[in-house]
């Protein structure tokens, strides 16, 4: 099986340099050619928790050098889905299957309407990686991967993805319910990204202040609250100890979002806190502290070159 996986970022090149362990063929899709010249030189140094070692990937920036795939998996930021999912436009073939395991909600449906329904896989994923540099990962932590269709069909070809990643040594099942998957995860990220991105602190410390535990659990009521609104099943009966569990699981992690942000880059505040603000307005419901957090963010976005210290 051919894998072409889209993002050199920690997610990406962490899957890319497991499954590079396998007889599968992989490709790491890079618009930035002189990174994807040295990542294709040098390869991928991993260390961490599965220890320090490196793989030899091939990388590209232009996709007439892979010509075709059979399966791709979408790693970018959610903001640059849309790019991403055009880019991959020549190496579709008839039975190509599209996975994303990316954060927040809104990446399906914006791959969906540039290859379509019948190829797109959602995934959530626990894994912790921290990108170091260019071709230079953290494996900061294990976790199972959860990928499904949202109309609950499994071709043959999303089981031989699943097998590839399971033989990699990364845990991964499939499930005929992603969409709740997708925001049961989208809870716990609301929770816990942009109040780690505005008071730059790791998971675990969100709830040994007083302050951040209350701003955490509001934010969590206001999101179930349109969950509940929209009917969307959650994984869990109590989102809210969910949330400050996961924080507790994952208490030395650096949150993606803060990475963005200790990095002066742009977040996905839109796709995680920006989902429950836009979706509240358009069904009645108000959210006024996602509100903030999405405000507070943007703000810490915008003023990167002004900001005292």
């Amino acid at each position: 099986m051919k894998i072409v996986i889209v993002g050199p970022g920690a997610m990406g090149c962490l899957i890319a340099a497991f499954l590079s362990k396998t007889k599968n063929e992989i490709c790491l899709l890079d618009k930035n050619k002189a990174r994807a010249d040295y990542i294709n030189k040098n390869g991928i140094k991993v260390e961490g928790i599965s220890g320090n070692w490196k793989a030899a990937v091939s990388a590209v920036s232009d996709t007439s050098e892979v010509k075709s795939a059979d399966a791709v998996i979408i790693c970018t930021k959610s903001y640059d889905t849309k790019e991403a999912a055009k880019s991959i436009a020549g190496v579709i073939k008839e039975n190509t299957l599209v996975l994303t395991l990316q954060n927040g909600v809104g990446n399906v449906e914006i791959i969906v309407e540039e290859v379509g329904e019948e190829r797109v896989i959602g995934g959530v994923s626990n894994l912790g990686a921290t990108l170091l540099g260019d071709g230079h990962v953290r494996h900061a932590g294990k976790g199972e991967t959860v990928i499904g269709m949202s109309h609950g069909k499994t071709p043959v070809l999303m089981r031989d993805i699943r097998e590839a990643f399971n033989k990699a040594g990364l845990e991964m099942r499939i499930s005929k319910d992603i969409d709740s998957l997708i925001w049961s995860k989208l809870i716990i990220n609301v929770g816990i990204n942009a109040l780690t991105a505005i008071t730059c602190l790791n998971n675990g410390r969100l709830i040994e202040f007083e302050g951040t535990r209350e701003i955490l659990k509001d934010a969590v009521t206001e999101a179930v609250k349109v969950v509940k609104r929209k009917r969307i099943k959650l994984i869990y009966d109590d989102p809210l100890s969910k949330v400050e569990s996961v924080c507790e699981a994952t208490a030395t992690n650096v949150s993606s979002m803060l990475q963005d942000v200790l990095r002066q880059k742009r977040t996905e505040i839109d796709f995680i806190n920006g989902v429950i603000v836009r979706q509240g307005k358009s069904i009645g419901i108000a959210t006024p502290v996602n509100e903030i957090l999405v405000n507070l963010v943007k703000t810490i976005e915008q003023s990167y070159k002004v900001r005292v210290g």
